[in-house]
């Protein structure tokens, strides 16, 4: 009897901390508190040094972590999602205050959390798979370079002659006040970098940022050397979070609509990234229009008591994972014990150094890079990818988030039409007595027992890489065959899907056969090593012949 597939049931709009209590155990609770414990110690150093990278106070950071941290463990649609400041928002943030003040940054980050609710209401959340990863992978790494870019200032003690707020003048800027380089500076900012570098391979589990912190601040403070430290450049502050209410009019309004709308497409895609990497690390599944919604409550929130915006972030969540966070419960234990530590050791945050916070942004910046993927992508991607990529990351760069988001969607937009143009074909059938005059109908094959045929028909491509994840839902087989004959095109998303799938046939000990790779397919798995991992001997020119290789590899595995 056939198996009947049905349709997936509507995603509940429900917090998953509704959901896990009930179940929920004493020794979960343990390792929940301990692992929000270990998160806020790390996210102490981080939320300060990104609130100093977006041109804010070291408090508004904490002021984040705090409110926005805690709205999104209570409503958000993931089990182990951490928000808080994260790097994606720097730049962003920097060029709004600089340009419309905090007032400015405000009016635009409630916006932003209207937009993302309406966003989860209306159940956008599969939508934000239309991003191509391209896109993603290239504002992600031009954000890196800008964050970069922004501290060698303070890594070298530079003292600068102007305020510049855009990249390029930043580094017009660095080369023109070079010949201030403070030394002494420069060494703490060497000295935090090595033990940020070299600490985690020693002591994972005491953040390494918090022992650059305390270190540094030492030495700068019992020395007195000439180093500039957090106190010498903003006031510090141990106050809880306030209520604060903008000047709103609107003709303001209006002119904040795009940094709006900028924030909360960057909030939404962020968020739902760390929500995919954490349930593959927990083996569990996020509500995504939960957790926009949550997103967006946690922004007006966080604004309005003086923060700014957040988002999931994907090293803190996978330190919650990894210290035995399994339930939102860590998440909200993280934004208490950071209120604690505000009120109780802010003062002492003046004594950091500049270079170290420097220096963690640094290390922010490489991690979320993702220099890996880019040199991946360049190697094994089509043309049209890699210069969508490329042309995101410099227009990230040189101008702003926005245009390059802009930019990178419509030219991802015309490339995939002319893919689709170059491909597409028409051609005349013929109805004989209304019966199926296929030679090739799978129907009237004959398939070896232990084998599964499956067909895929149309283009693989970003949007719809997702539907092919259910191919090896019946592991127990010994041959895979995959019949493409109706697949014109593959981009870098199908590569990497079908890349996916023979992983997990290798896995489960799962031979893989190709039936009828057409010419563009076959030139993009042979780029990406796919041909040569299956073996040549695996691409078959026509379905019988793979029925047959099938029946061979078969044999093999019945002689052992």
């Amino acid at each position: 009897m056939d198996k009947v597939k049905t349709k997936p049931t509507e995603e509940k709009l429900k917090p998953k901390l509704f959901s896990v209590m009930k179940n929920y155990s004493k020794e979960q609770f343990v390792k929940d508190v301990v692992s929000g414990i270990i998160v806020a110690i790390i996210a102490l150093p981080l939320s300060i040094a990104l609130a100093l990278a977006s041109g804010v106070g070291p408090e508004q950071g904490l002021y984040t972590a705090i409110v926005a941290g805690f709205i999104v463990s209570f409503l958000g649609g993931s089990r182990v999602q951490i928000a808080g400041p994260t790097a994606a928002f720097a730049t962003i943030v920097a060029g709004i205050v600089a340009a419309e003040g905090m007032d400015g940054l405000i009016i635009s980050t409630v916006m932003a959390g209207i937009i993302m609710i309406i966003m989860g209401l209306c159940r956008f959340g599969a939508l934000i798979k239309y991003i191509p990863g391209t896109i993603t992978s290239g504002f992600t790494f031009g954000i890196a370079v800008t964050i970069l870019i922004g501290q060698i200032k303070d890594f070298l003690g530079l003292t600068f002659q102007n305020a510049p707020v855009e990249t390029l003048d930043k580094v017009a800027e660095v080369f023109r006040c070079i010949g201030t380089i403070n030394v002494q500076a420069l060494l703490i900012g060497i000295l935090s970098l090595a033990i940020l570098i070299l600490w985690p391979k020693k002591l994972e589990k005491i953040p390494a940022s918090l022992i650059a912190v305390i270190i540094c601040s030492a030495i700068v403070k019992l020395t007195d050397i000439n180093v500039n430290t957090i106190g010498d450049l903003y006031e510090i502050s141990s106050r809880p979070p306030q209520f604060v209410l903008p000047e709103v009019t609107f003709a303001r309004v209006k002119a904040l609509v795009p940094n709006a709308f900028t924030i909360a497409i960057l909030a939404a895609i962020e968020s739902l990234l760390s929500c995919v990497v954490s349930d593959g690390m927990i083996g569990s599944r996020h509500r995504s229009n939960m957790e926009i919604i949550a997103q967006g409550t946690a922004n007006i929130a966080s604004a309005l008591f003086g923060g700014i915006p957040a988002t999931g972030a994907i090293a803190r969540t996978a330190a919650n994972v990894k210290n035995g966070g399994r339930t939102p419960v860590a998440g909200m234990v993280h934004s208490i014990v950071v209120l604690a530590i505000l009120l109780i050791l802010m003062p002492y945050a003046s004594l950091i150094p500049m270079p170290t916070i420097a220096a963690i942004l640094f290390v922010v910046a490489y991690n979320m890079s993702g220099w890996r993927n880019i040199v991946y992508t360049a190697k094994t991607a089509p043309k049209s990818d890699i210069m969508v990529l490329f042309v995101t990351l410099i227009f990230t760069v040189v101008f702003d988030l926005v245009v390059a988001i802009g930019v990178g969607m419509v030219l991802a937009a015309i490339l995939f039409m002319k893919r689709m143009a170059d491909v597409t074909e028409a051609h005349a059938w013929v109805d004989v007595d209304d019966e199926d005059t296929d030679p090739d109908n799978i129907l009237l094959k004959k398939i070896p027992q232990n084998t599964r045929v499956f067909e895929i028909n149309g283009p693989m491509f970003f949007a719809a890489h997702d539907k092919f994840k259910y191919m090896l839902d019946d592991e127990d087989i010994d041959v895979l065959v995959i019949r493409m004959r109706n697949v014109p095109a593959v981009d870098a998303a199908g590569v990497e899907t079908l890349a996916n799938i023979v992983k997990r046939c290798e896995k489960h000990n799962v031979k893989v056969v190709f039936s009828h790779v057409n010419e563009q397919p076959a030139h993009a798995m042979e780029k990406a090593g796919l041909t040569a991992k299956i073996g040549k001997e695996n691409f078959c020119s026509h379905i019988d012949t793979a029925l047959i290789r099938a029946e061979e590899i078969e044999k093999e595995i019945k002689k052992k």
